[in-house]
């Protein structure tokens, strides 16, 4: 059988869970079916040398990282080609001349710039495929790459499957791009993930010495979207309030500086610690007692989907893909306010037999997630 050559697009491969997801499910496609290529808009992110020493997967780039440059002519090349990427009427000119051709199956892997450019496709043979990771009837952030809704709604029609990786997500693709119409284009995939490989990281690395009774963790870029800050409001109550608690902090991003001023300001210091980005986050997430999830909004969270098969019980605000991942009662979901998140942690902690029970069945439901399961139907997608 011929091989089915595949172009995966990206803006870059940087520490989020699309792009981690991006380079797990490039590692396990079946090399004997599939010719794999990733290109990224920009050469740079944490997962970008993982992708480089895959077997059997050729990596490439439009725009070089930056650190790379030397000289004020390739500063000033590099700068014109960033401007011409980003000129809204040379897409279908970027499409043409900066892109790979001649691939079956074309993938634009996150809803940024990259779905835009893979909608300009002019090759008439490929499937296209848009994969979105957020609900973005919450928050719409890939609005600002299209100067008009129209022209977004435009774009996602010229595909001919629109992945959603969850329920909620897939409703939200529906409502924003497919409203007026009946399709079959929508289509749900859970993300692929290494269980395997993430319970053998969790138990290398040192034990740390524990500060108290519970330690608490997160995993995630320090952005709004994260809510971050209201977790470390929840902490500082809790604490104040004579619970035996720290957390754990795993990321980095821009509101690292506000974090610990706060951090500073309510002398917090010997219960939160901000650990940045980690190579192996699972040795730190398996030391801790429960995961916390305090995000405004996710798609299919992976960082959850990982603390369950390390067999944390999950505290989560009310967001997609959580009723599916703790499905079994692997933890408890509330709504998304920071009271109601306060006061379910204040109930798991206080009941140390409800957090056992937790625990039990997150170890249960960590059984579901293996790798040739979850990649099944994404290669299945590529071939038909």
């Amino acid at each position: 059988m011929q091989k089915k050559k595949v172009l995966f697009l990206i803006g870059n491969l940087s520490g989020g869970g699309a792009e981690k997801v991006l380079s797990t499910l490039v590692k396990y496609m079946d090399k004997s079916r599939f010719d794999v290529r990733v290109c990224c808009i920009r050469d740079e992110g944490k997962y970008r040398d993982e992708v480089r020493r895959t077997p059997s997967v050729t990596y490439s780039y439009l725009l070089a990282d930056e650190r790379t440059l030397r000289g004020r002519w390739e500063h000033w090349a590099w700068n014109l080609k960033y401007c011409l990427i980003h000129i809204p009427y040379l897409f279908r000119h970027v499409y043409r001349f900066l892109l790979p051709k001649g691939f079956d199956v074309e993938v634009a892997f996150l809803e940024d710039l990259s779905t835009k450019l893979i909608s300009y496709s002019t090759n008439q043979n490929s499937k296209k495929i848009a994969w979105v990771h957020a609900n973005l009837y919450v928050m719409h952030w890939n609005a600002r790459f299209y100067k008009k809704s129209h022209d977004e709604i435009a774009a996602y029609r010229r595909f001919d499957k629109v992945i959603g990786v969850s329920e909620e997500v897939c409703d939200s693709i529906r409502a924003l791009y497919f409203e007026d119409e009946r399709t079959n284009r929508v289509l749900m995939l859970r993300n692929p993930i290494d269980s395997g490989d993430i319970r053998r990281r969790g138990g290398e690395g040192p034990r740390l010495e524990r500060k108290r009774q519970f330690r608490l963790v997160s995993v995630g870029r320090l952005e709004p979207a994260k809510a971050f800050m209201r977790l470390l409001h929840i902490v500082s109550r809790l604490c104040r309030d004579g619970y035996s608690v720290e957390l754990w902090l795993l990321g980095e991003g821009k509101e690292r500086g506000m974090l610990e001023e706060y951090i500073g300001q309510e002398q917090l210091e010997e219960y939160v610690t901000l650990w940045g980005f980690q190579d192996n986050p699972y040795s730190y997430v398996a030391q801790c007692d429960i995961f916390v999830c305090s995000s405004l909004t996710e798609g299919y969270s992976m960082a959850v989907t990982e603390a369950i098969i390390l067999g944390l019980p999950v505290v989560t605000t009310d967001c997609a893909g959580m009723a599916d991942l703790l499905q079994n009662g692997a933890g408890l979901i509330t709504e998304n306010s920071e009271e109601a998140l306060e006061q379910g942690l204040r109930t798991v902690l206080d009941h140390p037999d409800l957090l056992e029970e937790y625990k039990a069945k997150t170890v249960e439901r960590g059984k579901d997630f293996t790798i040739e399961v979850l990649m099944k139907p994404i290669e299945e997608l590529f071939l038909h």
